[in-house]
């Protein structure tokens, strides 16, 4: 079964930009995007991605943790000044356990560890563009808990009408708890639903992001997001 290739909403190719120094894998991964009809750019270092960036605007970016000048971590904190949304997926040394999570912690939307398969990650950047919105999508619907509203097309999201910014991870968290509200979610179930993928036993990083969600939607406020102990999250009107 073949898959209609994903573009931006106004049919336009979507660009991905690949950073490692390696460039023999950068090139490899460049074709194996662009055999998905994607645009891609390449760079081999921190200050030329960073560069890059400015000009060439993706819509996500294949990231290596490890670069000669500086690392993966300040080029996504560069980007980021100029492109607050834009997802990263970062490429990981096989041992490099603390990489991740920090790399995860700091702001990056997944991980990929070296060696990887090229399937893998074109799969990974495929979920990322969809949860960004930056793909052409169906008419989308409005959700709505409480005084939380949350457009699916849009990727607005307001609650008791001031809207709140969600990075493209938190958005998924989100709009799945409000897909489910009362309804109790575990980490695993949470984990495979956002992520993809089992996080080789990395479930506190659905607590993480709980927190996040909880410090920009309930805070001030009453509280939607609740903790219930040994089972799960639950999401439900103030």
């Amino acid at each position: 079964m073949t898959t209609a290739p994903l573009t931006r909403p106004d049919g336009s190719p979507l660009r991905v930009l690949a950073v490692d120094d390696e460039v023999n894998l950068t090139e490899l991964l460049a074709m194996a995007m662009r055999y998905e009809g994607w645009e891609v750019s390449v760079a081999h270092a921190g200050r030329e991605a960073v560069e890059t960036a400015k000009k060439f605007r993706p819509d996500a970016i294949v990231l290596d943790m490890m670069l000669p000048d500086f690392d993966g971590l300040e080029v996504m904190r560069r980007v980021r000044l100029d492109q607050p949304e834009v997802p990263v997926l970062f490429l990981t040394a096989r041992d490099g356990v603390q990489d991740r999570i920090t790399g995860l912690t700091a702001g990056g939307d997944d991980y990929v560890t070296k060696p990887f398969s090229l399937e893998e990650v074109v799969a990974r950047v495929r979920a990322l563009l969809r949860r960004s919105g930056a793909t052409s999508r169906e008419q989308g619907s409005l959700l709505v808990v409480g005084d939380l509203e949350l457009d699916e097309e849009s990727h607005e999201v307001r609650r008791g009408g001031e809207e709140i910014h969600l990075t493209a991870t938190e958005f998924e968290l989100l709009r799945y708890l409000m897909r489910n509200p009362r309804r109790v979610l575990s980490k695993p179930q949470i984990l495979d639903r956002v992520w993809d993928y089992d996080f080789g036993g990395q479930a506190n990083i659905v607590e993480l992001y709980i927190s996040y969600l909880r410090k920009k939607v309930d805070a001030g406020r009453a509280p939607m997001i609740h903790t219930m102990r040994g089972a799960g999250y639950v999401l439900k009107p103030a």
